[in-house]
Order: C-alpha cells, then sequence, then structure tokens
C-alpha cells in the first residue's frame, strides 16, 4: 500500500475528508427514508417506494442543465457552499416533522425533490471542481478515491441507519444528517480560494446550454459511456425495494436491512481502494464492458437468492463492479473535456447518472408491483446485459478504447 497520488494535494484531501463526512450522513437519511415509506405505508408498497425515485430525479432533470451553466460561469466553491447549506436545512426539516410525529409520505417526497434540486447544482460543480485541485496525471487517482468516499459513506451510512433506528427511533437519522453537511462547509472555508477559468465561460443561457449538449453529441466516446451508465443503472436498480427484500422475502430486522444497504458499498469501496493504488489503467474499454456485464449478472444471482449471505455476497460484486466502471467512465469524461464547458458536460451526465437509478427505482416499483419483486431485479440485470450487447453495437469503438 502506498498513499494515492491525489492525496499529495492538501486541499483535495480537505474537500475529500469532508465529502466522506457528508456522505456518510445523506446515505444514512437515504436508508432511513425508504425504510420510513415503508413503515408509513403499513404494508409492502413497491409503487411508494419507488416514487421517491421519481422524487429525486425530476428536480435533476429540470435544473441539472443551468447547475452546469451556473458551474462555468460562477465560483465553484461558492456554488457548493451554498447548495450544501440548502441540504443542511431540508435535512433539518426532515428531522422536525418527524419529531413532531406530523409527517407523511407527501412531504418526504417534497423534502427530497427540494434536496434534489440542490443536487442539480451541487453536483456538476462538485465534480467538475475536482481538475481544479489535483493535475491531470492524478486525475484517476482522485474519482478511485472520490469513489471510496462516496461509497464507504455509503456503507456507514446505511449501517449507522439501522442502528440508530432501531434503538433511538426514525427522527433521529435525519436529526444526525443535518450537522453533516458543516463538514464540506469547514473544508471549503479551510481550503480557500481555487483556481478556476471563467475567461471562456458563455454565462447563463439557451445558448451555453446548447454548447455543452453540442460538446457531448460530438464526442462519442463520452456519449456511448453516458448511455452505458443510463440504461445499466434503468435497468438494475432496486434499491428501494431494499426494506421489502430485507423485511419480508429474507426476513431479516432494521440492523440486517442496514447491511443488506451497505453490502453493494462494501464492494465499491474494496474495488476503489485497489484501483486507487494502481500506477494507470489500459484498455479501459474492455474493462468498462467487463464490469457492466458483471454488474448484470450478479443482479440476476441477487434476484435469485433467498438467502441473506449469498444476497450479500451478490451486491458486494455488484458493488466491484460498479466502481470500476464508474471509475473509468468518469476519467474519459473529465480528460477529454476543457474546463470551460466540464460544468456543462457534467451537468448532461449529471442526469444519464442519477436518471437512470433513480427511472429505474419508479420501473422497479411497477414491474414489482405487477410481478412481484424478485422478477423485477432479475429482469433488470438482463436488460442490462442486452442494453450493453447494443451500446457497443452502435458505438463500437468502445470495445477497443485504450487511452
Amino acid at each position: 500500500m502506498r498513499l494515492p497520488p491525489a492525496f499529495k494535494h492538501p486541499k483535495f484531501t480537505l474537500l475529500w475528508a469532508g465529502l466522506l463526512i457528508s456522505i456518510a450522513g445523506s446515505q444514512m437519511q437515504l436508508a432511513a427514508i425508504h425504510w420510513h415509506i415503508r413503515e408509513l405505508s403499513g404494508k409492502p408498497d413497491p409503487l411508494a417506494l419507488g416514487l421517491i425515485g421519481l422524487a429525486r430525479i425530476l428536480p435533476v432533470i429540470v435544473f441539472s442543465l443551468f447547475g452546469g451553466a451556473f458551474a462555468d460561469t460562477f465560483n465553484r466553491r461558492t456554488i457548493i457552499l451554498v447548495t450544501q447549506t440548502l441540504m443542511a436545512l431540508t435535512a433539518a426539516g426532515l428531522a422536525w416533522l418527524t419529531f413532531s410525529g406530523s409527517i407523511q409520505i407527501w412531504q418526504i417526497y417534497a423534502l427530497t425533490a427540494l434536496q434534489a434540486a440542490a443536487v442539480a447544482f451541487d453536483g456538476p460543480a462538485r465534480q467538475a471542481i475536482v481538475p481544479n485541485l489535483v493535475p491531470a496525471e492524478h486525475l484517476p487517482s482522485a474519482f478511485s478515491l472520490n469513489s471510496i468516499a462516496f461509497n464507504a459513506g455509503a456503507v456507514i451510512g446505511p449501517v449507522l441507519s439501522g442502528v440508530v433506528i432501531a434503538t433511538l427511533g426514525q427522527s433521529y437519522t435525519y436529526f444526525f444528517n443535518a450537522p453533516s453537511f458543516l463538514a464540506v462547509i469547514a473544508a471549503l472555508l479551510m481550503i480557500g480560494s481555487i483556481p478556476q477559468d471563467l475567461q471562456k465561460g458563455s454565462g447563463i443561457s439557451l445558448a451555453a446550454i446548447g454548447e455543452g449538449v453540442r460538446f457531448i453529441f460530438s464526442r462519442k466516446i463520452i456519449l456511448s459511456t453516458m448511455v452505458m451508465d443510463f440504461f445499466a443503472t434503468f435497468f438494475a436498480s432496486a434499491n428501494t425495494m431494499m426494506p421489502i427484500i430485507a423485511k419480508d422475502i429474507l426476513q431479516v430486522g432494521e440492523v440486517g436491512y442496514g447491511w443488506l444497504v451497505s453490502a453493494q458499498s462494501i464492494g465499491l469501496v474494496t474495488a476503489g481502494v485497489v484501483i486507487s493504488q494502481l500506477p494507470g489503467l489500459r484498455r479501459q474499454g474492455p474493462i468498462f464492458l467487463t464490469a457492466v456485464v458483471i454488474f448484470g449478472v450478479a443482479t440476476v444471482a441477487f434476484g435469485l437468492t433467498t438467502s441473506f449471505a449469498l444476497a450479500f455476497v451478490a451486491l458486494l460484486i455488484v458493488g466491484a463492479a460498479d466502481t470500476v466502471s464508474t471509475i473509468i467512465r468518469n476519467t474519459i469524461r473529465q480528460l477529454q473535456t476543457p474546463d470551460h464547458i466540464r460544468g456543462r458536460m457534467t451537468s448532461v451526465n449529471q442526469i444519464f447518472f442519477q436518471g437512470g437509478p433513480q427511472l429505474g427505482e419508479v420501473e422497479s416499483g411497477l414491474v414489482a408491483t405487477a410481478f412481484g419483486v424478485p422478477f423485477a431485479i432479475i429482469s433488470g440485470g438482463i436488460g442490462t446485459i442486452l442494453a450493453a450487447a447494443l451500446i457497443v453495437w452502435k458505438w463500437p469503438e468502445l470495445r477497443t478504447y485504450d487511452k
């Protein structure tokens, strides 16, 4: 083991540490929301759980392109400070309503949508700021570490969520999440100014947004990875079904539910640590496609099993495959995009990246309502593999990509 190259840059290290804490709180809240909706429904209701995905993606679709233009026009550090504050306030709102005993499912949807609107501006600024903190040769290391931060938070958060719900109650998960955003805010204040190319910015306009969209469609390798990302996560998204799987199929309680939600992220962190140690990663195209196929096969295995242990292992593999493809996708996109348009590229990618899993949650909710939760998961894994085959047929250069 050696120190990942990106950690040689203090500003990146500070922001990474802040994100790790903030993400853990956000993932704790997300797992708690899914369990909360299951409890408020009073019965297994896949559609009610699936609709939380709709509440999370609609604001992203509406605001994300503007968020990218903001990230290329205004200071990205300032944008992140504002959005992190807004997300802290929405978490506090969930805590207050739950403490008061007056919370209803529609209020969870509404506050989730408000937080997603903040994410639509936060995501492009946060991803586009990474190349402003580390040199190009250390970007793969930085993105693997960001993947570790996200997924370490996704391990810690749901486990804590299960324990907190079982011991203190639902409301405390939201209460603990609200101050977690202060970690990112404190890191940004300590970092100070961050250099950014604002001279070529095109302002906030439909023309500026169109420039970002045209850039992506002119880069086949970027577009193909975005489309692959969308369909893989659309078909294989069933995270909101996890409370039903835990409680009604595998018959484990809140703590078992927390571990199931964390399993995928444990695989993601493990793969991220391995990749962060590599000096380079060649034959990115074949590795990326192999990872997507493994992701689909492991999803099918998860849908077939009724064993907690086998379900846990299948989710570990899903997570490891996902992090390999994610790191390759992010590195390709950032290295092939100039800084002055990086926010807009990221905003379009955010629609694909978040649209796939969130719309996929709605799709899995509808399929699970009609045919059952296991069928929704199994068919999703098969759909991922078929989508990968069609995308390779459309863009064969992805199969041999090696830069």
